[in-house]
């Protein structure tokens, strides 16, 4: 989504203000079953070396990728295998959440989805499905196979067709970098290292046991969470540079989050959650702001200006 447009404009902005949750890690006690199917002791450690040897070996050989904005990504699965996963996990969703049944509302929501699309490149810009799920939490999903859950509280804070345009290309912008991909592949090596190191470590004795844990609060605080927060970072990038690209104004996707903020009533510490604090992508968003607006005024002189009216809330009279 690069552009060399020429031109931009300065606009006053509010000043961003800071105000997420951390997910604890999941046991490896499974991938342990799989690579330690017994009991090591102290000589079983020794053996298990070349076993880790050859997985790290593989990791780095499978792990050359690059994201659409250019950072290094570990991508251990295929992409038809993760599309596949998507699919059948958002069928289960659908089988088990109520779909909206607002005809108006799911017009809406599928011509703000529709403007963004068509600006995808080829084989991007075709096979999604975009899904409106009653539930009042403020959220929306995407999983890879193209596929967007919205939930219907995130239409009470994407206030605009702009700024929901805001939350869908966010989520279809995951979908794009292929960060569901990543993910997984992350949580499978820290499980790895976590496997490695308990074969390698005494757990019979306390100094052993604290060993572990620390080395799983390791994984979690300081690779998993921040590579998550990198992943929405990316999102929030790559989604700003693609409403722009449609004619919707990118400056409402600041306001989303002020918006987003206000909801949330406040925020863990950044270090401690899977996102980035509100201020924090407020600060990302103002700074790519200028590059967004060179977009947004191609796409107006080219004639896009989606026609995406929001409907009437169903509490107000139609």
């Amino acid at each position: 989504m690069r552009s060399t447009w020429p031109g931009g404009r300065d606009r006053p902005r509010p000043n961003p203000r800071p105000l997420d949750s951390p997910r604890p890690l999941r046991s490896s006690s499974h991938m342990k079953r799989l690579l330690l199917p017994g009991r090591l002791g102290r000589s079983g450690r020794g053996s298990f070396r070349p076993l880790v040897a050859a997985l790290a070996a593989g990791l780095l050989c499978v792990a050359c990728a690059t994201s659409p904005l250019g950072r290094s990504q570990l991508k251990l699965f295929s992409d038809d295998q993760l599309a596949g996963m998507g699919r059948q996990s958002f069928d289960q969703v659908k089988e088990e959440k109520e779909i909206s049944p607002d005809a108006a509302r799911n017009a809406y929501v599928s011509c703000v989805a529709t403007a963004l699309i068509e600006e995808l490149p080829a084989p991007w810009n075709s096979g999604w499905e975009v899904v409106i799920f009653q539930d009042d939490s403020a959220n929306a999903f995407a999983v890879p196979g193209r596929r967007i859950g919205v939930h219907s509280g995130i239409l009470e804070v994407a206030r605009t067709p702009d700024q929901l345009a805001a939350i869908l290309g966010h989520e279809i912008s995951h979908v794009l970098a292929h960060h569901g991909n990543e993910r997984m592949s992350q949580v499978l090596a820290a499980q790895a290292g976590l496997v490695a190191a308990s074969a390698m470590t005494d757990s019979s004795t306390p100094a052993g046991r604290a060993t572990l844990a620390a080395l799983g609060l390791g994984a979690q605080f300081g690779v998993l969470l921040p590579f998550s927060r990198t992943h929405e970072n990316e999102a929030d990038l790559m989604g700003l540079d693609l409403m722009a690209q449609a004619g919707f104004d990118p400056e409402q996707a600041v306001t989303l989050w002020y918006n987003m903020a206000e909801a949330s009533g406040g925020q863990p510490p950044e270090w401690m959650s899977s996102h980035p604090a509100h201020g924090s992508r407020i600060q990302e968003l103002e700074a790519r702001m200028p590059r967004a607006l060179r977009l947004f005024d191609a796409a107006r002189q080219s004639g896009r200006d989606p026609d995406c009216a929001r409907p009437a809330d169903p509490a107000e009279p139609v």
